[in-house]
């Protein structure tokens, strides 16, 4: 009867992808997901909008314990993202996690609650899941205003 709300944030902690699941359904099922849609513009190195294409890849991805499974740490390494992921108690542990990337996780957290301010979004009124997912994607261009 619960739902997980999945995301995908850029930098600065705006949301770009946001996807719905059932509440059991594991974070690692939907990291392609997550990783094929949205872009990033191209930024120079003093900040300034880039020339090109946006990005579609990252250059890393920062994510919690729940994407700690060898097959996304493959996804991510054959695509070219280096993972900053914590490894799990029962894993072994990998020497070059960067503790100073992971800090910027809370941008994530931090745009959850951003969305959840949003009365409609943090109670879940929605009986369904597309509903509710259009309710949190009108809170997330509210945020990107």
């Amino acid at each position: 009867m619960s739902t997980k709300l999945h995301l995908r944030t850029d930098g600065a902690g705006r949301p770009l992808v946001l996807l719905v699941t059932p509440g059991q359904r594991h974070e690692v099922t939907q990291l392609e997901r997550l990783l094929e849609g949205g872009v990033v513009k191209r930024t120079g190195r003093d900040g300034r909008p880039g020339r090109g294409r946006p990005r579609r890849r990252p250059v890393k991805l920062v994510g919690d314990k729940g994407y700690s499974f060898p097959s996304a740490r493959r996804l991510l390494r054959r695509r070219g993202i280096r993972a900053v992921i914590p490894t799990k108690s029962d894993q072994r542990r990998r020497s070059s996690f960067d503790r100073t990337a992971y800090r910027g996780r809370n941008r994530v957290e931090r745009s959850v609650g951003r969305l959840k301010q949003f009365r409609r979004v943090a109670t879940r009124y929605d009986k369904r899941a597309i509903n509710y997912l259009a309710w949190v994607t009108l809170a997330a261009a509210i945020v990107w205003l």
